[in-house]
């Protein structure tokens, strides 16, 4: 089971990227039995009635972290030890943070293909260099990643690049950090669809006939923190589209 620290009834986990759309909604969801660390590259004044109306259930902290900030590294540095200068020692750090870019062959040029790279894949290894060692002992570092690893997208190889070379870091990382930090990914399917998405399409595409939901990944995100014997994989949640 997760530990607590500092006193808390609940173990305290970090989102990074815990603002928009699916951070949000697993913030929501995990809620109820874990206190938060949330991150967003945007600044949380807008948010400040939502983030009221979460502190009704748990405790709250929100960080700054933007993958263009140039000090991002010193910066996530400084707020790990505020934490733990607070008493605070996450036991989980999920990766939420990345976009979804439609790049096309032929379109292709640096600065596309750096930006894609910078938030799907450069960002999140800094973040977890930075946050594992702030990790208590047995934590949890878990990548959300994307069922492109199984089937490549056409329209969108450099986001699919950024991802698998995320599926690379996982046994990799949980062979640097162990025995201390376990390492988790997840490859996901459609968890939570757009408005512009056709949800009868693409539940079609699945063996279950239906797309996910963020408490379908939320499930999955509380079996690997509390799975003391869990690392170096890769879990898939696709309702079985990569087999259709």
């Amino acid at each position: 089971m997760e530990k607590v620290s500092g006193g808390n009834r609940k173990p305290w986990w970090i989102l990074v990227g815990g603002r928009r759309r699916l951070g949000r909604a697993l913030a929501e969801a995990l809620a109820p039995d874990h206190n938060l660390v949330l991150t967003s590259s945007l600044s949380w004044k807008t948010e400040a009635p939502w983030i009221t109306e979460l502190s009704k259930q748990t405790q709250v902290r929100c960080l700054r972290w933007g993958a263009e900030n140039p000090d991002i590294v010193p910066t996530m540095m400084a707020d790990l030890a505020a934490l733990g200068a607070a008493g605070i020692t996450p036991n989980c750090a999920v990766l939420v943070s990345g976009t979804f870019p439609e790049n096309l062959l032929g379109q292709w040029a640096p600065e596309n293909l750096e930006a894609t790279w910078r938030l799907n894949l450069t960002f999140p290894l800094l973040v977890a260099q930075a946050v594992a060692p702030r990790l208590a002992e047995g934590g949890c570092i878990q990548l959300l990643l994307d069922i492109a690893i199984h089937r490549p997208f056409l329209k969108r190889l450099p986001y699919t690049v950024a991802k698998s070379g995320l599926a690379a870091l996982v046994p990799g990382l949980a062979r640097l950090l162990a025995p201390r930090v376990r390492v988790v990914g997840h490859a996901l399917g459609t968890v939570l669809p757009s408005a512009a998405d056709d949800t009868e399409v693409l539940a079609a595409r699945s063996l279950l006939q239906r797309t996910g939901t963020p408490e379908d990944l939320a499930r999955a995100l509380r079996y690997a923190a509390e799975s003391p014997y869990l690392t170096g994989e890769i879990l898939t949640l696709d309702g079985g589209t990569r087999l259709v």
